[in-house]
């Protein structure tokens, strides 16, 4: 039995949807679906109930997966123990981040810290911040940072910096002119949001919620997939949206955007995210190290 078909099946049964887990495992849904039946064949019997567009555990499902559990615990307890022998900072790492944090933190941070550690294999993977928090759940990715909260009290969450959300329009928006807009005068245009599971989507509808906002008011947004198609939305004129200040300093160079604080202001944690279980790696230990000084030095240069 490969560890392939066990690991797409502990997906599968941690998000109990075959659609989701074919996207965090970045595979095909048939590809997952045949992977597994193959297991389903493998112990001659039907692991999932699939009725009325829900998937659920069969009897013999839960034993899988109570077992799968401790399995992949074991397998990582193994593989880390050796490599902390070596007390060697080499190997493979696979890190996780959400769209923005990809975009625009972590390209000079994995670029400067690779220089300086040569022998340590990146790879990264590119999601929302549900996604990335489902990635480290299912041991797909070593490290997740994400942005916005997260819900999942078993995994351990180190917040990296801070990130101010602001309100972006066009030089010629009415908007532009003022020193700070409130959500009700936000409100009054078309608003441009990200898709369902960003982190930046969720912070902002519980702003706005909190603000007195009505729920539907912020669901009928136009929806993006990335902050890139945000901003052009925003520049084309096509409404108004809230973003991370991070992400438009190419644009306020340019003047193609102006930004303009919320008020009461609106900010979020970027966050660190791992597996409580996994051993000590050096090369996770250095990357954490460096990341860690990495965002300090960010947020100085903010506050002066």
């Amino acid at each position: 039995m490969s560890d392939r078909r066990l690991q797409v099946f502990h997906a599968v049964a941690r998000l109990l949807s075959f659609t989701k887990a074919a996207e965090v495992l970045h595979m095909t849904q048939p590809a997952v679906t045949f992977q597994i039946r193959q297991l389903e064949d493998q112990f001659d019997t039907r692991l999932f109930d699939r009725t009325h567009n829900r998937v659920s555990l069969t009897e013999a499902g839960q034993i899988v997966f109570g077992y799968s559990e401790k399995i992949f615990e074991h397998y990582s307890e193994m593989e880390n123990a050796i490599r902390e022998m070596t007390d060697d900072i080499s190997g493979s790492l696979t890190i996780g981040a959400s769209t923005t944090i990809s975009e625009y933190m972590l390209p000079a941070l994995l670029g400067d810290f690779k220089s300086k550690n040569m022998d340590v294999k990146l790879r990264l993977r590119v999601s929302n911040t549900e996604g990335i928090v489902s990635m480290v759940e299912n041991n797909v990715i070593d490290l997740g940072v994400v942005e916005g909260p997260v819900g999942n009290k078993n995994l351990l969450v180190e917040v990296c910096r801070t990130d101010e959300l602001v309100v972006i329009v066009p030089p010629q928006h009415a908007l532009a002119k003022l020193d700070k807009v409130s959500v009700k005068e936000l409100m009054e245009y078309p608003f441009i949001c990200r898709e369902e599971g960003s982190g930046t989507r969720e912070v902002t509808v519980d702003y706005m919620m909190e603000q007195g906002i009505d729920k539907h008011a912020v669901v009928n947004c136009l929806e993006l997939g990335s902050p890139e198609a945000v901003k052009g939305a925003v520049e084309a004129g096509m409404g108004v949206s809230v973003v991370s200040s991070a992400s438009i300093s190419k644009e306020l160079k340019l003047a193609s955007l102006v930004s303009v604080p919320l008020d009461p202001p609106l900010s979020r944690d970027f966050s660190f995210v791992r597996q409580r279980q996994k051993f000590k790696v050096p090369a996770m230990e250095e990357l954490l190290e460096f990341a860690r000084s990495y965002c300090k030095k960010a947020e100085k240069i903010k506050a002066d």
